[in-house]
């Protein structure tokens, strides 16, 4: 019995909380890309960046005000300077819009050429986060650092495995949870996300009804922007910001969004968790697992190791094709918002 509940604990410690943290980074993410598809009909491929982005001035902000000697630990200073990326994003999103956007939209041209003008805003936003804050790894987490550590679990439980929450993993959950209740009640209650969803089941007839578009717009890039922040900033905290991860978050965010619907907001988080603790499953070694649950003569020698942990974005990559392949429409299909 005793080995059953430290392989529960060791699964648990190494792959339930971090593919939970993980799942609701992707779950953010891939919100701010399907409100996107949903409402301009376009894939955003520079949605990664401006995760990096927004996360980008989120760090500037953090490091001004360790410097000015404020903080409010045991939670990390980045929660206050959050508002400061979330500005930012949203700022580069509506200057994108206005300047970029607007004349394909108006021009009614094909939902291809907005995937490839957002390609080149890609690029312009990732040469502007590695001119100003470089390409190298950054970290700015402070604060405390774990909710639960190993070694207190162990004296509380007598077991020999021990269980950890980092800080920054138990932040993540809770403020996923907040923001897509935000998010669902803005959609559904208010009258703006009415307006909102109306505008994104029928443009014609939502004209009719007097929904202004302008405000469609910037009220969605303003969603984007703010989700793609959030994300951002604690992705960064969980594990460091480094530009070039959030461009390869691309593929693990879009991989969630189609798996659960592209369009369709309740699909995006359950495409989140989805390809999260897919991943992490798929890369963890189980021989420790083994050992604990099996009898001693069947004891793996090896690592007993799916994929090694550099693949991890393959598994995304595996499971966009085979859903493609065999259910296009994802997990929820039909009506989008």
């Amino acid at each position: 019995m005793e080995g059953l509940l430290n392989a529960i604990v060791l699964f648990t410690n190494f792959v339930g909380i971090p593919a939970l943290a993980y799942g609701s980074q992707l779950a953010l993410g891939a919100l701010g890309v399907t409100l996107i598809y949903g409402i301009l009909r376009f894939a955003n491929f520079a949605h990664g960046d401006l995760m990096a982005f927004g996360t980008m001035f989120v760090i500037l902000a953090t490091w001004l005000l360790q410097e000015a000697g404020v903080s409010i630990a045991p939670l990390p200073t980045a929660l206050l300077a959050l508002p400061v990326g979330i500005v930012a994003a949203i700022a580069i999103c509506l200057g994108t819009d206005r300047y970029v956007y607007r004349f394909y939209r108006r021009n009614k041209s094909p939902a291809v050429i907005f995937v490839i003008v957002s390609v080149g805003v890609m690029f312009l936003m990732n040469g502007i986060v590695r001119m100003v804050i470089g390409p190298g790894e950054r970290n700015f987490a402070d604060g405390s650092r774990f909710l639960i550590k190993v070694h207190e679990f162990k004296e509380m439980t007598v077991l020999s495995e021990g269980l950890a929450l980092k800080l920054s993993q138990g932040i993540t959950i809770a403020t996923t949870i907040l923001v897509v209740v935000a998010l669902f009640w803005f959609l559904q209650k208010s009258r703006t996300g009415k307006a909102m969803r109306a505008y994104s089941d029928n443009e014609d007839l939502a004209l009719l009804s007097g929904v202004s578009p302008d405000k469609v717009v910037l009220v969605s890039w303003a969603i984007a922007g703010t989700l793609a922040t959030i994300a951002g900033t604690l992705y960064g905290l969980d594990k460091s910001f480094k530009p070039f991860t959030y461009f390869q978050l691309l593929l693990p965010i879009f991989a969630a969004a189609i798996v659960g619907g592209i369009g369709h907001p309740v699909g995006a988080v359950v495409g989140g968790y989805v390809v999260a603790f897919s991943e992490v499953t798929v890369t963890y070694a189980y021989k420790k697992f083994l050992i604990y649950i099996v009898p001693e003569s069947w004891e793996p020698e090896g690592l007993v190791q799916l994929l090694s942990t550099e693949y991890k974005f393959a598994v995304s990559f595996v499971i966009l094709v085979v859903v493609l392949l065999i259910r296009p429409t994802g997990i929820f299909k039909g009506k989008v918002l």
